[in-house]
């Protein structure tokens, strides 16, 4: 059943997170000329984080987005603070050697420190619940997940606890999984009001954000003139957090990420009785696939539910139809059910599946390709980013030093190649090998 509702917040995608922001001013679009010491491409995650980050030290900012707050991954995606990277640290660490999965492992929880302390300290209200379940359909799955504990715990990472299959129904009612673990600093946030929260608390500081004020072109020199095509902002410093909606506008930096489009749809409002006998811990869930489903409680008792992939950022034609059996085969007695939003978002994938942060000159700073963990990576490297143009580089080189490639075949080949890839991880998932 699916009775999908358009956007109430025009600008947005017809999601339910647009349809419960706190907040719907629209900004105003950049006017004429102004100067500040950063000037930021992107008002999501990677985009506010960084300004939060400068506008709390005093600098002048200005945020261009070309289109609203949080109108890309930020505002759309699952909502599930998941800590970690893409790939785990022992993969790091035989890519990029021991000390630098050292030095990424101790940064690994900061994303979620980040998210509490900013809703603490600017009173963000963006429905932040505690707690996340992964699930394991096999018992290799299972085996993963207890080496990737072991591994973590090394980094200090404490909150995480396996549970055997008995144990499942604490988390989740559905009979499909063999076992899982928790992560107790794992976590769930309204993402949409979390961005939308840092906006205001940008604003505060006297930063300024520009909605659909799309940037055309960067001209680079000593002071980098970013233009729109009815203004433009002179910087002393420009962060670049464009990620899967950057477009063309520096291609060097677009070859070396794909958009990658994730499905989501939002129930009906439940039975409170229903809504908490199939998540009765109110965790968010994750299972351990390669293309992997996620799911989660809303504060009005919906069930969010998403999975799905599409390289190169194509969406199936029909939302529910991709999603909908998935949903089915974790909770058949939803059956009946209406579905009352359904949308879909891109996120940035890079080749490594590691973010890429760098530099395009001594001025021009960027960070993209979060690759599926964008809610709390973005925050740390957002902060980052901004450490490193107030002159405290040391994190920011770290990251920087992460080799990161092109993908092969370009443009052209780059998304029949991964689709190649990815079904081939999907098969194992299905055959559980």
């Amino acid at each position: 059943m699916a009775k999908v509702t358009n956007s109430p917040n025009p600008g947005h995608t017809s999601s339910w997170y647009a349809a419960s922001a706190n907040d719907k001013r629209v900004r105003p679009s950049l006017e004429g000329e102004e100067t500040a010491d950063i000037c930021i491409i992107g008002a999501g995650f990677t985009g506010l984080s960084a300004a939060l980050e400068m506008a709390d030290q005093g600098f002048s900012v200005i945020v261009l987005e070309g289109e609203r707050i949080g109108f890309g991954a930020s505002g759309r995606n699952g909502g599930q603070i998941v800590n970690g990277y893409s790939r785990d640290l022992e993969t790091i660490a035989g890519r990029y050697g021991r000390e630098k999965a050292v030095q990424l492992g101790e940064m690994s929880l900061e994303g979620g420190e980040i998210i509490r302390q900013r809703v603490r300290k600017y009173g963000i209200d963006c429905d932040l619940v505690d707690g996340g379940f992964f699930a394991a359909f096999t018992s290799k799955q299972i085996k993963e997940m207890e080496t990737n504990k072991s591994n973590w715990e090394k980094h200090g990472h404490s909150g995480l606890e396996m549970v055997s299959k008995a144990e499942v129904g604490k988390y989740v009612k559905s009979d499909r999984y063999a076992g899982g673990m928790i992560d107790r600093f794992g976590g769930h946030i309204h993402p949409l009001n979390y961005v939308l929260g840092e906006a205001s608390a940008i604003e505060s500081l006297n930063g300024r954000i520009f909605e659909n004020s799309r940037v055309v072109s960067v001209e680079k020199g000593a002071q980098v003139t970013v233009r729109t095509d009815r203004g433009s902002v002179k910087a002393k410093y420009l962060l670049v957090c464009g990620n899967a909606y950057l477009g063309g506008l520096l291609p060097e930096i677009g070859e070396r990420m794909m958009p990658v489009s994730s499905q989501v749809m939002a129930t009906e409002p439940l039975d409170q009785g229903l809504i908490e006998d199939l998540l009765p811990a109110n965790y968010c869930v994750e299972d351990a696939n390669y293309i992997l489903d996620y799911y989660r409680r809303t504060s009005d008792n919906r069930l969010l539910y998403g999975g799905g992939i599409g390289y190169g950022g194509s969406d199936p034609a029909d939302l529910t139809g991709v999603i909908r059996p998935n949903m089915l085969k974790t909770f058949p007695q939803l059956k009946n059910t209406r579905i009352d939003f359904a949308w879909s978002g891109n996120f940035a994938l890079t080749l490594t599946r590691v973010p890429h942060i760098g530099r395009l000159s001594e001025n021009i700073y960027f960070s993209h390709g979060d690759s599926g963990h964008g809610v709390t990576t973005t925050q740390l490297l957002g902060k980052i980013l901004g450490e490193a143009v107030a002159g405290h580089a040391g994190r920011f080189d770290v990251w920087s030093s992460l080799p990161n490639y092109p993908f092969p075949g370009g443009k052209t080949f780059r998304v029949p190649l991964t689709m190649l890839g990815a079904w081939w991880y999907g098969l194992r998932d299905r055959l559980g090998v």
